[in-house]
């Protein structure tokens, strides 16, 4: 199998950001361009106002790095960008993003660059860009085509074949979180459909879908009545016995188990056993990861 060559990575500055947007928080990093992490951490994503801040607040999180490690813009290659939606000619996000609280239709990489003094600003999907990231340096390096899901607010859908991402003719070729999964569901997705994918299997889904079944069993113990949570109180809560949150998990698990089964192409020769990193994207640690595991027909594939 060959491994996918990163063209002019010998000519490139020492130098480099990467972000992953996401609608609860940003996460940043600063690497080498030839690939390690010198550090991460990260920012809240603001989408008050239809996210007018947003990409003042990753200019100010990229500049306050390069002042606190004494880096100069010469010695910045670029700022890559994930955004959780479609974007065209590796610039411009062309429609609302759901998650975003109305951000979108702009020009990304030239109004994040002008924000960044005239840094290098490519903008990409972000599970696109996740799946070329694991194939350049993670689960999937050596290969030359890999399906990646990744799940937080939303739930994103990375495909890349032969070394090429597959982003369709409007940059949302692998948007695998607005399949229709339940066409009888009356509450609206925040695309304006019903019955995605996503308002079950993400963070946000889990949640919702859990305060649902709550109200329909009010006569069941359960040790999230009462209280606010999160995502990952659901999955811990199943981790420690609790019945009816290890409903909505195995629910969960078994919906996106089912989806991101059939981005799996029929017969291939090598199919991995469970869906990777799949728990550190729900924030729900090796139980989400387990419970995903043991999902029938639940995994992603690369080769």
């Amino acid at each position: 199998m060959r491994r996918i060559r990163i063209k002019g990575v010998n000519d490139m500055k020492e130098y480099a950001f990467g972000i992953d947007l996401g609608g609860t928080t940003a996460k940043v990093g600063l690497f080498t361009t030839s690939g390690k992490l010198l550090e991460k951490w990260e920012v809240s994503t603001d989408t008050s106002n239809n996210g007018a801040h947003i990409l003042e607040n990753l200019a100010a999180a990229v500049q306050q790095k390069m002042q606190e490690k004494g880096l100069s813009a010469d010695e910045v290659e670029g700022v890559g960008l994930g955004v959780p939606g479609p974007v065209l000619d590796s610039s411009i996000v062309p429609i609302v993003c759901a998650n975003l609280g109305g951000w979108g239709n702009r020009n990304v990489s030239i109004e994040l660059s002008e924000l960044l003094g005239g840094i290098r600003v490519l903008v990409g999907n972000d599970a696109n860009v996740a799946a070329l990231g694991e194939i350049w340096m993670g689960a999937a390096q050596g290969c030359r085509s890999a399906v990646m899901v990744t799940l937080g607010t939303g739930v994103g859908g990375g495909v890349v074949v032969n070394g090429k991402v597959i982003d369709g003719v409007h940059g949302a070729g692998g948007e695998i979180g607005h399949i229709t999964v339940n066409p009888h569901e009356t509450a609206v997705c925040g695309c304006g459909k019903r019955g995605c994918l996503e308002q079950y299997s993400s963070a946000t889904g889990v949640v919702r879908c859990m305060k649902k079944l709550l109200d329909a069993n009010p006569d069941t113990a359960c040790t999230l009545r009462g209280r606010d949570f999160e995502a990952k109180d659901v999955f811990d809560a199943a981790r420690a016995g609790d019945a009816l949150a290890a409903r909505e998990v195995d629910e969960m698990a078994s919906t996106l188990g089912i989806r991101a089964a059939g981005a799996r192409r029929p017969g291939h020769r090598r199919w991995s056993q469970g869906v990777h990193d799949l728990g550190k994207a729900l924030d729900a640690g090796h139980a989400a990861l387990e419970l995903l595991g043991k999902t029938p027909r639940c995994g992603g594939w690369w080769q």
